[in-house]
């Protein structure tokens, strides 16, 4: 009963961790997809100044972030918390 319950567990965290992912991907994708729409727009409708570069780097700090908390998997997460907790429980020992 209980090895039933710890896979349950890893399934729910393995499809979580699947949506992070996914979602990862629709946001890099889209990213993509647009930046040659605001260049182009930016450059055709006032090329002499290069407002596009404002939205692209902010909007490509924004899918690295993202990159970030989707793949790394010990950034404040339950994991780190759970291994914290051990950690101090064996240094209060």
């Amino acid at each position: 009963m209980e090895n039933k319950y710890i896979e349950e567990q890893k399934y729910l965290k393995a499809k979580k961790k699947v949506k992070e992912i996914k979602g990862f991907y629709i946001h890099l994708t889209l990213f993509l997809l647009n930046t040659p729409i605001i260049i182009a727009v930016n450059l055709l409708t006032s090329p002499q100044f290069q407002w596009f570069w404002f939205s692209v780097l902010g909007w490509g700090a924004a899918v690295g972030i993202h990159a970030f908390l989707a793949f790394n998997e010990n950034l404040l997460g339950k994991d780190w918390e759970e291994k914290k907790i051990r950690e101090l429980m064996n240094k209060n020992n």
